[in-house]
Order: C-alpha cells, then structure tokens, then sequence
C-alpha cells in the first residue's frame, strides 16, 4: 500500500508474501515502461528511467523482468505501451475516503473493475471532486529504522533539503517534502549514509478519520480489493486505525 498510513503495515502482514511481491513487482514493471516509453531505452540519456530501474532493483525485481520491460516500453519487442494514469474517488466506512490512482491500457476496464470491487466491498463512488480536497501531493522517503538512529538524525540530514517533517512510524521515518524536493531528499540522505525506500510522489490526506473495530474491519476489506487491481498503482485515503484497534482486530483473527 502506498499511502503510507498506519493501517499500510497491518495491510501487508495480511496479505500472502507471494502476492504482494508479484502486486509489487508490476507497479515497478510499469514504471519502467512508461519511463522508457518517454524517453528511450538509455538509462544514461533518461533520468526517469534510471530512477525507475533503481527502485525496481532496490526492491529485488528480476534484472530479466527489468530488461524486458525496458525493451518493451521503448518499442523494441514490437509491443505498443500505452498507459493512461486515471484517478478514482470512493466512499468508505465511517468517513473514510480512498482516492486510488491507476495505471491502466484500457480505461475502460478499470473504470468497471474499481467500481466493481469498491461496491462489492462495502464502498461506493465517490463523485468527481469530493475526495480530491482532502489530498494534498507530497513527496515521502521512507529512512529504514536502525540501531541507534533517531528522528531528530533524520531530520538534521534532511532538514537543509527541504523536509518539512520527520515523521516516526512502526518500522520507518517518513520524511516529508513537497513532491519537488523528492530529489534533494534523496540526494541528502545518500550523503547520510541513510537507507531509504519507497521514496516517490504520494497523496497524503489533510486530516485523518479515526476508525473503530467494526469500521476498520470493512475499510481494510475494501483497500484490499481495490489494491490487488492489476490496473492499481496506489490506493491513498484518511483513514487512521489506533493500535488499540489493530490489536482488537489482530485478537478476532
């Protein structure tokens, strides 16, 4: 899950280790693609696509998976790549809201299939514009947490570079910019010696809805259908989950 809310981890632990690779390995296949399809197959004549071979490989995707995609979206198999990025709005449980971007050949087919899985699962669409104001577009690095290491050492690494705020999560510091200053963020941190990942563009929601047991049951439900999409990139919302609420649910599992 790329919202890099709370209920994100619990999502994931949910979730089969295959299934979550292979969900991951495509959103970063198509990121390859879309990047060489703009600009070539030249990593060294197209930023873009070097960064996007980068977090591919960061996250373990197969160097073949990685040639292949390359080849692919710079029009050398013969096949024509054509994605089309289209966001959708939905209405979940308890004020909950999910603004879900996609990537997708066929806008067609995932128009039907979020709106499928969205009402399916408890949710419903959500009309143009009414779920958009709640996001505001930020950039986020994720600093892996290591022995020793503290927000405030995050936050002095970064600080000159534009962060706005360091974030301290279960498992990581999210570090917080406008979405332009992504590159100085990463450029920092490298010279910090701080591991980092997941470090793109999201949508983070402006004020967050608290859910309880029940509410969090469905909404978790709900992100779960919507996400495993082939044609879904990411699936944002406001909803926050309480750790006293996580366990609740963790216990009737």
């Amino acid at each position: 899950m790329s919202g890099h809310s709370k209920w994100a981890t619990t999502k994931h632990k949910k979730a089969a280790i295959d299934a979550k690779r292979a969900k991951a390995f495509a959103k970063y296949i198509k990121g390859i693609e879309v990047a060489a399809r703009q600009g070539g197959a030249d990593t060294a004549g197209n930023p873009a696509l070097d960064l996007a071979v980068s977090k591919a490989k960061k996250n373990s995707v197969p160097n073949d998976n990685i040639d292949r995609a390359i080849k692919r979206g710079a029009g050398l198999t013969g096949e024509v790549i054509d994605y089309s990025e289209i966001f959708y709005e939905a209405r979940g449980p308890q004020g909950s809201a999910l603004y879900i971007e996609c990537l997708t050949d066929n806008k067609n087919r995932a128009a039907s299939e979020v709106r499928v899985a969205v009402t399916r699962n408890g949710g419903s669409m959500a009309d143009p514009g009414s779920v958009t104001f709640m996001f505001e577009r930020k950039g986020v690095a994720e600093v892996t947490k290591s022995e020793g290491l503290t927000e405030d050492d995050v936050l002095m690494a970064v600080l000159d570079a534009g962060a706005e705020e360091v974030v301290e999560e279960e498992e990581v510091f999210e570090v917080v910019s406008e979405a332009t200053d992504l590159g100085a963020i990463r450029t920092a941190l490298e010279e910090a010696g701080l591991e980092y990942n997941n470090d793109d563009p999201v949508f983070r929601a402006n004020m967050k809805v608290d859910l309880d047991a029940e509410g969090a049951a469905k909404f978790l439900r709900l992100a779960d259908a919507v996400e495993a999409l082939d044609d879904v990139q990411n699936v944002y919302s406001n909803a926050e989950i309480s750790p006293e609420v996580l366990a609740e649910l963790e216990a009737q599992s």
